[in-house]
C-alpha cells in the first residue's frame, strides 16, 4: 500500500483537532503517512499537537492566511502519491484509509474521491454535488427553499448523494473539502489550489480544474467520516457567511462563459441580498 500524505488547516479548533488525530491514528493500521497541520495563528493553544503527536509535522502561521493558502503551504512540503485534505472537526472510521487507497489504487484514472460524510446525528450530508449555477443560491444544501422543500426538483439536481445507493462509486462535478483524497499525479496536472478563495468554494473550483485535466472526480460511499461543523466558523458568523458569499461569486465571475458573464452585475446583486438576507434570519 502506498504512503499518503495528510493535510488538516487548522483554527481555533483545536479540541476537534486532538479527536481527528486519535481517530486517524486508529485508521492507519500499517499504512505510512505524513500528517501536515497547517495552523492559522489558533490562540486556543495549539501546541497540544505536538505534545500528545510529536510525529505530527506544525505549521505556526503568524496570520489567517486562508484555507487553501494553508493547505499549498503543506503541499509544496508533501510527497506522497496520495493526499488526503480533512477539516479538523471530523472523525474518520478505522478502515477509511485501507478502502480509499485500496480504491485508488484500482482505479488510475480517478483524480479525485471523496467518501460518504455523515452528520453527528448520522444523517448524510451532501456533500457531492453538480457544479453551482445561479439557482445553487436558492436550492443549495443549506438554502432556505431547500430545508423548507427538501425533495425538490432543482435540490436533487444539485446535492448528489441523493442519487447514491449507499455502496456504488459515482462520477460527480465536485465532493466537499472536509474530506477529499487526491491523486498526486492530478495535482501535478491541474496545480494547487487557487488561493484567491480565502474560504469555500476553493474545493469546487479545485474538483473543476482536476476534472478539465481529464481526472475523474468520484463520490465513494463505501466509506465514510464524521463532520461535525462547527470547528472555526461558528466562532465568527459574520466573516464566514462574507467569505461564503465573496467566493461563491468568485467561483461564479472564474467560469462564467459569454452570454452568462453579461449578468455578472445581476449575480452579483443576488449574491449580495443573499448576504443580507442569511445574516438577518441567523440573528433571530
Amino acid at each position: 500500500m502506498n504512503s499518503v500524505d495528510i493535510i488538516i488547516v487548522n483554527y481555533n479548533s483545536t479540541d476537534y483537532l486532538i479527536k481527528c488525530l486519535e481517530s486517524i491514528y486508529d485508521s492507519l493500521g500499517d499504512i505510512s503517512a505524513n500528517i501536515f497541520v497547517q495552523d492559522n495563528d489558533s490562540d486556543d493553544d495549539v501546541t497540544r499537537i505536538s505534545e500528545l503527536f510529536p510525529d505530527v509535522l506544525i505549521t505556526g502561521n503568524t496570520y489567517n492566511m486562508g484555507f487553501a493558502a494553508a493547505v499549498n503551504q503543506a503541499l509544496k512540503q508533501s510527497f506522497s502519491p496520495y493526499v488526503v485534505l480533512l477539516n479538523p472537526d471530523t472523525y474518520v472510521e478505522k478502515v477509511f484509509f485501507e478502502c480509499v487507497l485500496h480504491y485508488m489504487e484500482k482505479n488510475p484514472d480517478v483524480g479525485i474521491v471523496g467518501p460518504k460524510i455523515l452528520n453527528r446525528d448520522g444523517s448524510v450530508q451532501g456533500s457531492a454535488r453538480s457544479f453551482p449555477t445561479p439557482l445553487t443560491a436558492f436550492f443549495g444544501r443549506n438554502s432556505f427553499l431547500t430545508r423548507w422543500f427538501p425533495d425538490n426538483r432543482i435540490t436533487r439536481q444539485n446535492i448528489l448523494t441523493t442519487r447514491s445507493d449507499g455502496i456504488t462509486p459515482i462520477a460527480v462535478d465536485w465532493v466537499s473539502g472536509a474530506c477529499m483524497v487526491v491523486r498526486r499525479k492530478a495535482i501535478k496536472d491541474a496545480g494547487f489550489m487557487d488561493e484567491r478563495f480565502f474560504m469555500y468554494w476553493e474545493d469546487a473550483d479545485w474538483c473543476k480544474r482536476i476534472s478539465l485535466s481529464g481526472w475523474k472526480v468520484v463520490c465513494f460511499p463505501q466509506t465514510s467520516i464524521v463532520h461535525y461543523v462547527g470547528g472555526s466558523s461558528d466562532k465568527l458568523i459574520i466573516r464566514s457567511v462574507f467569505e461564503f458569499h465573496k467566493s461563491c461569486y468568485r467561483l461564479f465571475d472564474k467560469y462564467a462563459k459569454f452570454p452568462l458573464s453579461i449578468v455578472s452585475p445581476l449575480i452579483l446583486g443576488v449574491i449580495a441580498l443573499r448576504f443580507f438576507f442569511v445574516l438577518f434570519f441567523r440573528s433571530l
